[in-house]
């Protein structure tokens, strides 16, 4: 009881800190959740984690909390799921309430004007870093790759919905999956 308790509060400890610094809309959390749980704790593997993303992002719902729940849930179960959204969500909900509260006094700020776009510029390397990491586990074959860049051309020229791109690679992955199938047995 006691392991767990522990196992529960450092997941808990590890998303706040994680919460603190999850800026660019949820995205870099990928990085910083590759580096924490993936490589320095082992907790998940690059599989799931790419897993976790790829749901989180079809589910309805902030993707950050649905990613951090799906991994609390997949090591400290229902309690490791409550925590990890939770200490994710808690550094926003207190910066919120600070910036909510001293709006007026922000909004023409000039220095806060000027930190809001060193984080932005930040954000976009730290996002990339994480695609490339994760590169190697989701992008298995030259069709892969294909589909890939189908995936990224429709969703930065075309206004189609990201939920169509989504179905298209789910379609996608069946049809592959089913000739895979078939191939091996012959």
């Amino acid at each position: 009881m006691e392991e767990k308790f522990k196992k529960i509060t450092t997941i808990f400890c590890t998303m706040f800190k994680l919460g603190c610094f999850t800026f660019g809309g949820g995205w870099s959390i990928i990085a910083q959740m590759q580096d924490e749980f993936v490589e320095k704790r082992k907790w998940i593997t690059e599989e799931q984690l790419i897993d976790f993303t790829s749901l989180s992002r079809s589910f309805p719902g902030i993707m950050v909390i649905n990613i951090s729940v799906m991994f609390g849930y997949t090591v400290g179960g229902f309690w490791g799921a409550l925590a990890s959204a939770f200490g994710l969500s808690l550094p926003a909900l207190i910066a919120i309430g600070i910036v909510t509260y001293f709006y007026t006094t922000l909004k023409n700020n000039i220095y806060a004007i000027k930190i809001l776009n060193g984080v932005r510029s930040a954000v976009i390397p730290i996002v990339l870093s994480a695609g490339l990491k994760l590169r190697k586990k989701s992008i298995t074959s030259k069709l892969s790759y294909v589909l890939m860049v189908i995936a990224f051309v429709l969703c930065a020229f075309t206004s189609i919905n990201k939920i169509l791109v989504i179905l298209f690679g789910v379609v996608v992955g069946i049809i592959i999956w089913k000739r895979d199938d078939k191939n091996a047995l012959l």
